[in-house]
């Protein structure tokens, strides 16, 4: 009998212990809770920030593709069409001035539709010029500028879809509130106009002088 009301006192006690433990186990979890919440709404902002980042990466890699191909059309162009002077003119100055465009993806936007309106009359002029047309370098450009603006208008709608969903976190409540106590700002849309979003068409149908 002895033994048996030792193990109960000690069952008796273990167990008032552990009930006066509720209340502080209530208490720290009333504020782990918002914290642990905090810290996930923080790396998702985080995370959903590089996730921006990495993608106006690939949009800046595949716009300076197309910059590095522009001296060389230039160059095949002039051989042929010299006098078009004006025309390549404005299309090296459109390309220089957005390749010196590091500000906001609205501003580079400006100036990658004047330089896409510019290569646009290039072409138009080379329409001009059977034997340009038939030129085996010409053509080769053209598929490569293709080719880049189909890469740009993916990269460009892959970055829109990250700032997306960026953007809404950083809008919506509650993340809003993480948002705006660390200093998660928006980002810009690369906004580019419609005629832009048109790929340079390629002619390859023959002609006369080919």
């Amino acid at each position: 009998m002895m033994v048996s009301a030792w193990h109960g006192g000690r069952a008796s006690g273990e167990f008032s212990y552990n009930k006066s433990m509720i209340p502080l186990l209530i208490i720290l979890a009333v504020v782990a809770l918002p914290i642990i919440w905090a810290i996930v709404i923080y790396n998702n902002l985080v995370r959903g920030r590089n996730h921006c980042d990495e993608s106006w990466s690939d949009v800046d890699t595949e716009l300076k593709r197309r910059y590095d191909l522009i001296p060389n059309l230039i160059s095949t162009v002039k051989g042929y069409a010299a006098h078009e002077k004006e025309v390549l003119e404005r299309v090296i100055a459109a390309r220089n001035a957005a390749q010196a465009n590091h500000g906001s993806p609205q501003a580079q936007a400006a100036d990658e539709n004047v330089l896409v309106g510019s290569l646009r009359q290039l072409m138009a002029i080379a329409e001009q010029y059977p034997v340009l047309k038939a030129d085996v370098n010409f053509r080769h450009l053209q598929e490569e500028l293709v080719n880049t603006e189909d890469r740009i208008q993916r990269s460009r709608r892959f970055y829109n879809a990250n700032v997306r969903d960026y953007n809404n976190a950083v809008e919506v409540f509650p993340s809003n509130l993480i948002a705006s106590g660390f200093s998660f700002a928006k980002r810009e849309y690369f906004e580019i106009d419609p005629v832009a979003r048109e790929p340079v068409k390629v002619d390859f149908v023959p002609t006369a002088a080919s």
